[in-house]
């Protein structure tokens, strides 16, 4: 069948809205290419009677979710529906929007041909001056597919051929004409970092620098190295101009200190020096991991996550300790030298400790669509080896752990009343081969509804092509 164009009109109204105007705030790309995200509108919502995740290790039987402006209202039993739409959820189960912490929509969209292929500036070891979000193409069919897999929030990012290749961009899964329309409000940009194989690789190959994971260190070194150089810089020139502005009294003269160059590269960098920018890190064996612990150290920085980490099971321990993530496939391996030791109980020993921060991912534009099978994976795994992952525990790998991750855990990743309405209605237990997302709900806007087709967003590009229902 033709898809319905009123699924169009779900993008018209994210798009209603001004754009806000830039606050100025030297050395610093804050207020660049701002979000411009706006909700739909949407009445208010009573899910009813549903076995509730709540994405912080809780489960309720037979509870109620309110969603108003928004917003979670309550979570609890025999809630007032008020003047709420009410949705029967019996014998259904209700989880947060899922999170994907690493994807490339947009930058490898489909269909996948090489005018799309905009993901990997491969132009040097260190480019960490580019932005993903300068390269998503919102009309990725792949948006609306992960949205039917309930996938609400991701962070898009650019390829891994480099030791540093530039700023991920965190999005909700809304239907947009423009990224700005898409970025998650106040959401930090995740810095991308590639260890191993890859970087040297891509540059050895051409005879270049980095050839070997020696040269990945000493790359990576000389780069922040920079980067604490520019920081250093910027700052004695802010404190610089804050302290003659306080003793003119703010007076015409007031801040004619002369700023530093500015270098979009070496911003970059210093952001995640300062923390402003969460670092992601793709690196598979455990003792590459370790190194880029000791040179966080060296530098100052905090790591928000290693990704795809075969061998992140080795330093489990080390990883809660320090408060770094571990977001991982469920049994991805073995394609190449540096994936070999992986185990398909990775993401539930990292899982384990006190304070694991264990995440399922995709890498895949058709692993977002099944992130909660690639979930249940992991529970038949880790309970075969002998450790307890209920369906409260395991839904904080695609939810609260993610959002934590990403520095967005104060907006979204559990339904706790405040957070964002990101909602998800499944037809069963979500770790189930046969469960579907029936209903997806952002931000309280219901955008997908498996049985409406005018809840099913469709965008331009598939706008007049034949699709099956």
């Amino acid at each position: 069948m033709k898809p319905s164009l009123e699924a169009g009109l779900l993008a018209v109204v994210l798009l209603a809205a001004a754009i806000p105007a830039p606050t100025a705030r030297a050395a610093s790309s804050d207020a660049s290419f701002p979000s411009t995200y706006r909700p739909v509108p949407s009445a208010p919502v009573l899910v009813r009677g549903a076995t509730v995740l709540t994405g912080d290790g809780q489960r309720l039987e037979q509870a109620d979710v309110l969603m108003r402006d928004g917003r979670i209202a309550a979570v609890g039993r025999d809630l007032d529906a008020g003047d709420a739409v009410v949705v029967d959820g019996a014998g259904k189960w209700v989880t947060p929007g899922l999170i994907d912490v690493h994807s490339h929509l947009g930058v490898y969209p489909a269909p996948g041909v090489t005018a799309h292929a905009d993901g990997n500036e491969m132009t040097a070891p260190v480019t960490a001056q580019v932005w993903a979000e300068h390269g998503v193409w919102p009309q990725d069919p792949g948006f609306a597919t992960a949205l039917a897999g309930g996938v609400t929030t991701m962070m898009v990012l650019p390829g891994s051929a480099n030791l540093i290749g530039g700023r991920g961009v965190v999005l909700k899964n809304v239907p947009a004409t423009t990224v700005q329309a898409m970025k998650f409000p106040d959401a930090p940009h995740g810095l991308k970092m590639a260890c191993g194989e890859n970087p040297k690789r891509v540059y050895g190959g051409r005879g270049q620098a980095p050839m070997t994971r020696m040269g990945n260190i000493a790359g990576y070194r000389a780069a922040f190295i920079e980067a604490q150089k520019y920081r250093e810089a910027w700052d004695r020139h802010l404190a610089a101009r804050e302290e003659g502005n306080r003793r003119r009294g703010k007076s015409a003269d007031a801040g004619k200190d002369e700023a530093p160059q500015r270098d979009l590269r070496l911003e970059t960098l210093a952001g995640a020096l300062r923390g402003d920018i969460t670092v992601h890190i793709h690196c598979y064996r455990a003792d590459e991991m370790a190194q880029m612990i000791d040179l966080a150290d060296e530098f100052g920085f905090r790591i928000a996550a290693f990704h795809h980490g075969v061998e992140a099971y080795k330093l489990a321990d080390t990883l809660a300790e320090r408060g770094i993530c571990g977001a991982l496939w469920a049994d991805w391996w073995g394609f190449k030298m540096e994936a070999l030791d992986g185990i398909q109980e990775n993401i539930a020993l990292v899982d384990r400790p006190a304070n694991g921060c264990a995440i399922v991912h995709s890498d895949s534009p058709e692993g977002i669509q099944r992130l909660n099978q690639e979930a249940a994976k992991v529970m038949a795994r880790g309970e075969a080896a002998g450790l307890s992952l209920p369906p409260e525990r395991a839904i904080r790998w695609l939810t609260q752990n993610a959002a934590r991750a990403l520095g967005i855990a104060d907006q979204t990743g559990t339904l706790t009343p405040g957070k964002m309405a990101d909602l998800v209605l499944w037809s069963g237990n979500p770790f189930s081969v046969y469960a579907k997302a029936e209903k997806v709900w952002v931000d309280g806007a219901l955008l997908y509804d498996r049985d409406d087709p005018a809840r099913q967003p469709v965008g331009d590009f598939m706008l007049g092509q034949e699709v099956s229902p």
